[in-house]
Order: C-alpha cells, then structure tokens, then sequence
C-alpha cells in the first residue's frame, strides 16, 4: 500500500513539474515573484521545506517499482537530505539566496528553463507508470 502512494505521490510531483514549467513559459514574472517570497517567513521557509520531504521520500519508496530505480534513489536521498539541511539554515539567509536568485533569473531564462521542468514531469510520471 505504501508503495502505491509513493508511486502516485511521484506522478503528482510530475504533473507539478509540469505546471510550474508551464506557469514558467507563460508566467515568467509570476515564477520570479513567488522565488522572490521563498524564506520570506517562517510559514513559508519551514512549510516549503516540509513539503519538499513528501515527493522526495516518494521518490526513494517508489525507486524499487520504477523504470529508474537508481536515479530515483539518488534525487530522492538528495532532496531530502538538503531539505534536512535547509531546516537548518538560517531562514533569512534563505530568503537572501532567493532574492539574489530571482534578480539573477530574469523572465526570458525561466522561458528558456521552463522546457527542461516539462521534460522532467513526463520524465517522472513515465518512470512510474
């Protein structure tokens, strides 16, 4: 049973690559907006954080039923021990990376990102199913 959930968790992280790459091609200064407000407060910071750990903790039960079973490991280990670290990363220190990130990422590179975000959703719900 548990192996069904993390299976579907993983084609719903899919489907969210999917919108976010849309939401970036279309979007672009939407995309940049929300980078803006990462770290931003504590809900934000630790609620982003926390929501990371789902899909990654998917990726590694749904490693052994996948096309992938080592590249699912691997992303899903390093996603979830990043987000580990990230709970102990200042939260300020958060939010400045993400500010100097969206100034650095104008609208036009997520456009041109935004391909590899679909690429990777279809990528993972193809693994799984």
């Amino acid at each position: 049973m548990i192996y069904l959930i993390a299976k579907w968790t993983t084609v719903i992280f899919g489907v969210f690559f999917i919108g976010i790459g849309l939401l970036m091609l279309i979007k672009p200064q939407k995309v940049r907006a929300i980078l803006r407000k990462a770290g931003s407060t504590n809900f934000i910071n630790y609620g982003e954080i926390t929501l990371r750990m789902i899909p990654a903790a998917a990726l590694i039960l749904a490693a052994h039923d996948s096309r992938y079973p080592g590249i699912f490991k691997v992303f899903g280990w390093f996603m979830l021990i990043t987000s580990f670290v990230l709970y102990f990363v200042p939260r300020q220190l958060h939010h400045i990376f993400s500010l100097k990130a969206a100034d650095i990422l104008k609208p036009v590179w997520f456009q041109v990102i935004s391909p590899f975000s679909l690429i990777i959703g279809l990528l993972l719900i193809y693994s799984v199913i």
